[in-house]
């Protein structure tokens, strides 16, 4: 009999030793095929019109795939090893050659491998197609998926996991070699010390999270430099990195030895086992959780914004462009050719149509009361007229044709700014401020009263409208010449992308500048919705394998602890109680690394909203509560399951 075929043997007579080690890679690969085989698929690749970043979206993921699969095996494989160490010292004690034995777990592990490969495969095929349908769902595309066999997808995971299974392999042949025969057999004894509790330690964790929380909801200065915002952000991640393995090595230990000073708590049921057990473990736990806690929170905090703006992006979209198309009024003829282009949809017929004058001007900057943020693109664009004017018979006008509710109503030289896109500004930042526009005649002061959110045309940088009366529009019109606008509204501007793409041809043509809902909306929608499928995708990946590390920790420590349980039961526990103090001991486990995820995850949140322009004004608080209630619904389900599991081995 050859070392190969007892190898072979080998594993179905410890097959349920393998079970948890088969599974742990055999989600590996269907995860990373899966992925693969959409940044391969034709059908993704045609569902997307506009978007650009498939390719490099797909490629950085795949890096970030590959490096997190390899250390999820690695992790699963050191776990299954160490289970399996006895048995090793077994085979050494019987008089085989330590050659022999690396040689029959090198042949395992890689029969192994090779199952799991064709099996990962196999199943990744039939779920590409589910993912693929999802992905097409997200583009809002309407292209047909077939189950496809992806050449590419198989010899790429097979070269990734051909390595892995290879370093696996080794690891397991070098494990006879070092390690002392009396270690491979103590190695289900081994444990974490019960660790002191350092006050010292304790507090300064508490002090480092805290003070990062604080910089992380402190706004940032008007004048953010670039210095600042890389002092502020190392501060916070340092911070948070060091207080929360601080905060589970020093201050959760100081709360369980506070814990155990409550006499009639401690010794009331099991609590005595469940404290003890927890704060014997905790060093050991510490590690993980930190690395738990942090994944999570990046995970749920990247998931959250990223769903926030694909929740949003059809508000975005009508924020952007207000009107189905606009375009700069040309000459008579070009203007009756996007007319004419706009008329011949009868699918899409125009429900409003109107021209919008804008005049631009610039300010006397001798004016000290300007506000900041006009200030601000007075320097930047200094030769040029930044300011557009619109009157308030427009303003109103478009809000009849739009079906808005907002209108204004202005007298003498009252003005009204429209909120910049992309800006926090409030009207708190124009109250009691005046501007003088120049004008070929002279300046004219202008007395800001009040802030209004709706737009009237595209939105293009730099991005201030001021709304003024209709007397003070006609005076200025006679001495500057107003930019006319021409907007259409059209009935289901999310579907009109072959009128859109006539409009853009022509305008390119003519060198002209127009603007449609639909390229705003679609843009937003493949981008984001693209981004939201891949962070959903490696969130899903780093929380099964977060939930996983718990699972293989537990159950590690519940096969060294099953002779403790035993002698509890001998003495007359029962297994119910058994059961309840397990619950509430994995509860602990579990819920821990989670909450601290839950609150830092906030804070990164609270960070982005305000450094991106682009998450301004976007609704963040239900996408935040939807993608935090999912999650946590997923690690409930790995705490049922563990609990369920360590009651089976400890309390049978």
């Amino acid at each position: 009999m050859t070392l190969f075929s007892i190898a072979k043997k080998n594993i179905k007579g410890n097959l349920q030793n393998y079970v948890i080690y088969f599974f742990s890679m055999l989600l590996s690969v269907v995860i990373y095929f899966t992925f693969v085989s959409l940044q391969y698929s034709k059908e993704i690749q045609k569902s997307l019109e506009l978007s650009q970043t498939m390719q490099s979206t797909f490629l950085i993921a795949s890096v970030i795939l590959i490096l997190f699969v390899a250390v999820f095996i690695l992790y699963s494989n050191s776990f299954f090893m160490k289970k399996r160490k006895k048995e090793v010292g077994l085979y050494s004690l019987l008089g085989v050659r330590k050659k022999k034995i690396g040689q029959m777990l090198f042949y395992e592990n890689l029969i192994m491998g090779a199952v799991v490969l064709v099996t990962g495969v196999f199943l990744g095929t039939l779920l590409s197609k589910l993912f693929s349908m999802m992905l097409i769902k997200l583009l809002g595309s309407e292209v047909e998926v077939g189950l496809n066999f992806s050449i590419e997808a198989i010899i790429n995971t097979s070269i990734v996991f051909a390595v892995l299974i290879l370093f696996t392999s080794i690891q397991g042949y070098r494990l006879i070699y070092r390690f002392q025969l009396i270690e491979l057999f103590q190695a289900d004894k081994e444990g974490e010390q019960a660790p002191k509790a350092s006050v010292i330690a304790a507090g300064i964790g508490v002090v480092l999270l805290a003070t990062s929380y604080w910089l992380a909801l402190k706004p940032f200065p008007t004048d953010l430099t670039n210095e600042y915002l890389l002092t502020n952000l190392l501060m916070i991640l340092a911070g948070i990195v060091i207080g929360t393995f601080l905060l589970f090595r020093s201050v959760t230990v100081f709360l369980l030895r506070t814990a155990q000073k409550n006499k009639s708590r401690y010794y009331r049921g099991l609590n005595l086992i469940g404290t003890s057990h927890l704060m014997f473990r905790i060093k050991g736990n510490s590690r993980t959780f930190t690395i738990i806690a942090l994944l999570s929170a990046i995970t749920l905090s990247s998931i959250s914004i990223i769903f926030s703006q694909y929740y949003s992006n059809a508000i975005h979209a009508n924020r952007a462009a207000p009107f189905s198309y606009t375009h700069m009024s040309a000459d008579k003829a070009f203007n009756q050719k996007v007319a004419q282009i706009i008329e011949s949809d009868e699918e899409h017929p125009i429900t409003a149509q109107m021209d919008i004058p804008v005049i631009k001007v610039g300010l006397d900057d001798s004016d000290g009361t300007v506000p900041d943020y006009m200030a601000h693109i007075m320097d930047e664009f200094a030769k040029e007229k930044p300011f557009k004017l619109v009157s308030e018979s427009t303003f109103n006008t478009v809000a009849e044709k739009l079906e808005r509710k907002e209108t204004v109503e202005l007298t003498g030289n009252k003005a009204a700014i429209i909120k910049p896109l992309y800006t926090d500004e409030s009207f708190s930042d124009y109250e009691g401020h005046s501007i003088k526009v120049e004008t070929p005649e002279g300046s004219r002061k202008l007395e800001f009263v009040e802030m209004i959110d709706n737009r009237v045309v595209s939105w293009s940088y730099p991005d201030v409208y001021i709304v003024i009366s209709d007397s003070v529009f006609a005076d200025i019109e006679n001495q500057l010449t107003p930019i006319v606008y021409k907007a259409y509204e059209v009935a289901g501007e999310k579907d009109i992308k072959i009128t859109t793409e006539r409009l853009t041809k022509l305008a390119s043509e003519e060198k002209n500048q127009l603007t449609s809902f639909y390229t705003e909306y679609k843009e937003g929608l493949e981008g984001k919705g693209l981004y939201l499928f891949t962070f959903g995708f490696l969130g899903l990946v780093f929380l099964a394998a977060t939930g996983s590390m718990i699972y293989f920790k537990q159950l590690t420590e519940a096969n060294s602890d099953k002779d403790r349980y035993e002698i509890l039961r001998k003495i007359g526990v029962s297994r119910k109680a058994i059961r309840f103090s397990l619950m509430k001991q994995l509860f602990v486990v579990f819920a821990l690394p989670l909450v601290v995820g839950v609150l830092h995850s906030t804070m990164i949140v609270n960070i982005c909203t305000n450094l991106f322009s682009n998450l301004i004004g976007v609704n963040v608080i239900l996408p935040i509560l939807i993608s935090m209630t999912a999650y946590v619904i997923i690690y409930l389900i790995y705490y049922v399951f563990t609990v369920n599991s360590y009651n089976k081995i400890v309390n049978r």
